[in-house]
């Protein structure tokens, strides 16, 4: 329900009850978001909050009441599972208020019998800002980023950007400066859940639609969030210093993400500030730039479908903790591309790899480490409960159990002793007694009470004792007392008008009447007598309060705890990144061990030279279904001879054969090399890969008006103009979505320009075998193909890489595979007869002997001088061909022809 609706539902003269005035001023201060409205068990929502919520979670709508004379839509989720229904919201991208009672009933019954609880919204959740683990995947970082922008100049491509990104459940928060060229990329490996940006910078098409591609859910905020002259001071408002020096220098970019990630942060949570890390620069040119679509073709951390499952982090991920998992796809997300960490990494793994009884022992504490970052951040914002106090100290117990295991391994590489360290620093007495004080097996909220361990709180554990065991402590009493005086007869009982009091026969009530100052007479009866004494009375008091008094202790307990793992909370984040590394390294151990990986190379060369390459995801699959071996194949595509770039490779060869899995297997050979993982290779030399390009498969992108083709040329228009010598550029089928001699023609340019221009180091796989023929001009490109084997009509892949020249397709043979129908296997098969008798004369070797080679072919700029610009590139240049209609395609087409034809006819 907006502001506005609500001021409309509700004029001067309506009549609304107390608590719907409540609600609607609640809700008229939280305009976009569903209100959550606490209601004692449950939480509510109203008017068209609940329409929405009711249809998005499969609830019943119910009515309450009217209001203007209509019923008040209403619908409600029950207190103890809001975690389920917040999680199904918050998916489909809904921003949620949670509104609870900030008073107690009865207190608010003392300001008149119609009063209403007073209420408050306590923090506003949405997608990049949730801790609760029941919302999180273990195994991935929830981030929250921010992107801002500095005008450096005229040009949209001038413009410098800022990202600053958290993740809430952790602590961590890092920012970066980035540019137009590379925004993307930079927000494919952050991959934030939400994106928080000038509500300004929506307005702006083109860079809408990029950070729609991110998939992460938009939050436009004021751009006064995005205040640059007072952005230093917010961060150092927010860490407690003065100055930010000691954390290190940031760009004015940087800090206007920064203070925007923050003002946002201090908006959602209401004063409560998240225990994060004073923030660490990251730079851009420190990790191998992968575009959104390169991460897409390779199937990284997601298939193309969308699932996990067949990625290649699920193939490769080995670790036993939710930490590892996070770590590993963080580093699956941003290799690097600085030998002397890549090397760090690959010792640690290798240390591992030969220390096997170890590494089991060490996955084996490790299994039973819970989360402690996670925990940590959910005490520090009071969302934590027992169960994350006990997380904190199993984590501790297993830093210490890993600490003296990893001692006993003689020397360790770097990262590994710095991992050690950080568990040295860890708070070892405090986990010792978080174990003591918490039992094995808390209650989820502390106000269920129960969770302190026995034994450590004498007090507690007296009332405990009182409130459990009330039964056994009067009867003890009342044995005390008879043993006393001789009186078997007396009894101590109790009833809602005295309470507890002592019985005894009237004949025998001389004796407690002997001593009045101990037994003080209650009432008499027919045949009875009843006293109390002071010790009775004290223990009806402590037997009554003993419920109310034990939870109290129960909660100045827990505050106590808590406020001794926030006040250690940087040594508990270190030791919990140290378990994370330690888990990394032993789990890529394994994985080498297991599949047999090798240690990859790494240097500062144009190398790539694989020996026995195989593709992970394809290989593991082929042995779970219990199929064929994988085939291993070799590429080496570094400078050969005294040539200082790398090389080409031309590949062509049947469908189905395994062009594309030799393609992708490389690239993926690359990015576990740079991210710290040995290989699926015998061998594997690289030099630094900066940036790994891949155009495999395509798609329609029918929302925003792009055929497959177009989609192909504009992935392969951003490898031409952005790869460079250092690049890893993985093409496939390039030209294939349009006509025969136009796709053919892109093919061809594109190899050239790859060759002339970019000098990347390159696989490219194709159909088009005239292609084969610029091996005899450019001296980098090398033919390769895939061999196969023809047998009474049939084929059979080899799949195997080979040099040389495939001289068909099999096309006919493979749609035979298929199942096509005979009749059109036939048909084809005459047709093609057909069209090879018209093409015996090859006009490959036509083509190479007449073009020039691509840096003779003149262009435009060369062509006219400055002083005659060409009429036709001045019509091509303010032609937006993703932003024209059918029709208004067709008229500049004819504008084109018409300037072609007079060009040619002066």
């Amino acid at each position: 329900m907006s502001q506005a609706s609500v001021k409309k539902a509700q004029p001067a003269d309506s009549k609304v009850t107390p608590m719907m005035a409540q609600y609607i001023e609640i809700k008229t201060a939280n305009p976009d978001s569903l209100l959550f409205y606490r209601m004692g068990d449950f939480y509510e929502l109203f008017f068209h909050d609940a329409e929405v919520a009711a249809q998005a979670l499969g609830i019943t709508l119910t009515k309450r009441g009217k209001h203007q004379g209509a019923d008040i839509p209403m619908c409600g989720v029950p207190v103890h599972a809001a975690d389920d229904y917040l999680q199904k919201l918050i998916s489909l991208g809904h921003r949620v208020s949670v509104c609870e009672q900030t008073e107690d009933p009865a207190e608010a019954k003392k300001r008149g019998s119609k009063s209403v609880v007073r209420r408050d919204v306590v923090r506003l959740v949405t997608p990049g800002t949730l801790t609760e683990d029941r919302l999180l995947d273990a195994g991935a970082n929830n981030f929250l980023a921010a992107l801002s922008r500095l005008k450096a100049g005229s040009q949209e491509g001038d413009a410098i950007y800022g990202l600053a990104w958290i993740d809430m459940s952790t602590g961590s928060f890092q920012v970066s400066e980035t540019d137009h060229q590379r925004l993307s990329a930079d927000l494919a490996q952050i991959a934030p859940r939400e994106l928080i940006l000038a509500d300004n910078l929506l307005q702006e098409t083109e860079l809408r639609q990029l950070v729609e591609l991110t998939g992460s859910a938009l939050s436009p905020v004021p751009r006064a969030f995005f205040d640059g002259s007072t952005a230093a001071d917010r961060l150092a408002h927010y860490f407690g210093v003065k100055t930010l020096d000691g954390f290190g220098t940031f760009s004015r970019a940087e800090l206007t993400a920064a203070s925007g990630i923050l003002a946002y942060i201090e908006k959602t949570q209401l004063g409560e500030r998240p225990p994060l890390d004073p923030p660490t620069r990251e730079a851009g040119s420190g990790r191998m730039l992968i575009d959104p679509a390169t991460r897409a073709n390779l199937e990284l951390s997601r298939t193309l479908s969308g699932e996990k499952q067949g990625s290649l982090l699920t193939t490769i991920d080995r670790t036993v903790t939710g930490g590892g998992a996070r770590l590993l796809a963080s580093r699956l997300a941003g290799p690097l591309i600085r030998p002397d960490i890549i090397n760090q990494r690959h010792d640690s793994v290798d240390f591992f790899l030969n220390n096997e009884i170890m590494r089991e022992h060490l996955r084996q504490t490790l299994k039973g480490a819970p989360d402690m970052a996670r925990a940590l951040s959910r005490i520090a914002l009071q969302r934590g409960g027992p169960r994350d106090i006990l997380s904190i100290a199993q984590g501790l117990e297993a830093a210490q159990s890993l600490l003296d295991m990893t001692g006993q391994g003689g020397n360790i590489p770097t990262e590994l002793a710095a991992a050690r360290t950080s568990l040295e620093k860890a708070p070892h007495a405090l986990g010792a007694e978080l174990m003591v004080a918490i039992k094995e097996d808390p209650p989820l909220l502390k106000r269920d009470g129960g969770f302190v361990a026995s034994g450590y709180d004498a007090n507690l554990d007296e009332l405990r004792a009182l409130r459990d065991e009330s039964r056994k402590v009067i009867a003890q009493l009342q044995a005390n007392y008879s043993e006393q005086l001789g009186l078997r007869s007396l009894k101590i009982k109790h009833n809602n008008v005295l309470g507890w009091f002592i019985e005894t026969p009237t004949a025998q009530a001389d004796k407690l009447q002997d001593d009045p100052a101990r037994f003080i007479h209650r009432q008499t009866m027919a045949g009875a007598m009843r006293f109390t004494t002071t010790e009775l009375a004290d223990l009806e008091s402590k037997i009554a309060s003993a419920g109310e008094r034990s939870m109290a202790i129960e909660l100045e307990v827990f505050d106590r705890l808590t406020s001794e793992i926030v006040s250690a909370g940087d040594a508990i984040k270190a030791a919990a990144h140290g378990l994370s590394v330690l888990d990394v390294s032993a789990a890529l151990a394994k994985l080498a061990q297991d599949e047999n990986h090798s240690r990859p190379l790494i240097d500062e060369s144009r190398a790539f030279d694989i020996k026995g390459g195989r593709h992970p995801v394809v290989e593991r699959a082929l042995k779970h279904s219990g199929g064929d071996s994988f085939v291993a194949n070799d590429a080496n595509l570094g400078p050969q001879a005294d040539r200082e770039s790398g090389c080409i490779w031309l590949i062509t060869g049947p469908n189905m054969a395994g062009k594309s899995t030799f393609l992708r297997q490389n690239a993926l050979i690359a990015v576990m090399a740079q991210m710290g993982a040995f290989v699926p290779a015998t061998s594997a030399h690289i030099g630094i890969v900066d940036r790994l390009f891949s155009r495999v498969g395509a798609a329609d992108d029918l929302a925003r008006g792009r055929s497959t083709f177009m989609v192909e040329m504009v992935e392969t228009a951003a490898i031409l103009n952005q790869a460079g010598d250092r690049s890893l550029v993985i093409l496939d089928e390039i030209g294939r979505g349009t006509a025969t001699f136009d796709g053919l023609s892109i093919a061809w340019a594109t190899i050239e320009h790859l060759h002339e221009v970019n000098k990347s180091r390159a696989l490219f796989a194709t159909h088009y075998h005239e292609l084969t023929a610029l091996s005899q001009k450019l001296d980098r490109l090398t033919n390769a193909t895939v061999s196969v084997k023809e047998w009474d009509g049939e084929v059979i892949f080899l799949h195997e890489i080979v040099p040389g020249a495939a001289d068909r397709s099999y096309g006919i043979q493979v749609a035979k595979l298929a199942g096509l129908p005979a009749s059109v296997v036939e048909r084809s098969q005459q047709v093609l007869s057909q069209l090879e008798e018209q093409d015996r004369q090859s006009p490959s070797q036509s083509l190479i002997d007449e073009l020039p080679l691509f840096a003779a072919v003149p262009t435009p700029q060369t062509a006219k001088s400055p002083e005659q610009p060409d009429p036709l590139s001045e019509e091509l240049s303010i032609l937006d061909p993703d932003d024209m209609t059918p029709r208004e395609a067709l008229d500049a087409l004819y504008r084109l022809k018409a300037i072609r034809a007079k060009a040619s006819a002066i």
